[in-house]
């Protein structure tokens, strides 16, 4: 059997349209496996970015709880110095009382033992001098000399306090001073001074950029992603257009070889 002409032109005309409906399944085809590649390396980068920008949350969350701690150990060492000035001023004003009381009761107490040795001298020359005042005199002296034990006691202990003070005093004024210099550190608050970004405007810009680069990442997924969605829209189109022109170049081919 011989087909006729115009059955062959219809059966070229169908050929050549399977041939450029196949080149198109193959060009549509090659655009979705790009785009499925370029989907999965911008999903990996969305997960690295993503992690990025939880760690740079992360170090902003920490920086303002130390800054927060930081700045309560300077008010708080602070305000211990304060109270240890007062305390140091209080002692100091006790120490010098105590001081004017030990004079005193040291003058007492030699007034006192003087009496008491002009009584005993009397008493061997007198035996009339009254026992019970001997007695009375000698128990003052005694108890003179102890009081003067006991304020010395104190003073001694009064200088302690103040010496522990001044220790103590030394220490809370370090501390504060360490504390506002690392606040100064972490803030870059200097009073008079034009300083470099501090550590806080570091990891603050730092979060920022992470935010940034996410969502340019996350913009550039979701491109990829609608392209992606086109690109298979249009690869299924071609198949079903191909596999169309394929069964009607079947289908002519059988009708020409039956005539």
């Amino acid at each position: 059997m011989s087909i006729l002409p115009q059955q062959k032109a219809v059966l070229d005309t169908l050929t050549q349209q399977v041939a450029d409906a196949q080149n198109e399944v193959d060009e549509c085809q090659a655009i979705v496996d790009l785009l499925r590649e370029k989907a999965v390396n911008s999903q990996s980068l969305l997960a690295e970015a993503e992690n990025n920008k939880t760690q740079a949350l992360s170090n902003q969350n920490l920086t303002d709880r130390l800054v927060q701690n930081v700045l309560d150990l300077q008010n708080n060492s602070k305000i211990a110095d304060d109270e240890m000035t007062a305390a140091d001023d209080k002692t100091k004003e006790l120490a010098k009382a105590i001081r004017v009381l030990m004079y005193k009761m040291i003058r007492s107490a030699e007034v006192i033992n003087k009496l008491a040795i002009e009584i005993i001298k009397k008493k061997a020359l007198n035996p009339l001098v009254s026992d019970e005042l001997v007695s009375l005199v000698t128990a003052a002296g005694t108890d003179a000399n102890n009081a003067v034990t006991l304020t010395l006691l104190a003073l001694k202990t009064t200088f302690m306090a103040t010496a522990l003070n001044i220790e103590s005093g030394s220490a809370v004024k370090l501390e504060n001073s360490q504390a506002t210099e690392l606040n100064q550190a972490l803030t870059g608050d200097i009073p008079g001074e034009k300083s470099a970004p501090s550590l806080k405007a570091l990891i603050y810009k730092a979060c920022d950029d992470a935010k940034a680069y996410y969502k340019k990442i996350e913009k550039a997924h979701e491109l990829i992603t609608r392209e992606l969605a086109a690109a298979m829209s249009d690869l299924i189109a071609a198949q079903v257009k191909l596999k169309s022109l394929q069964a009607g170049l079947v289908a002519a081919n059988a009708a020409a070889l039956a005539s």
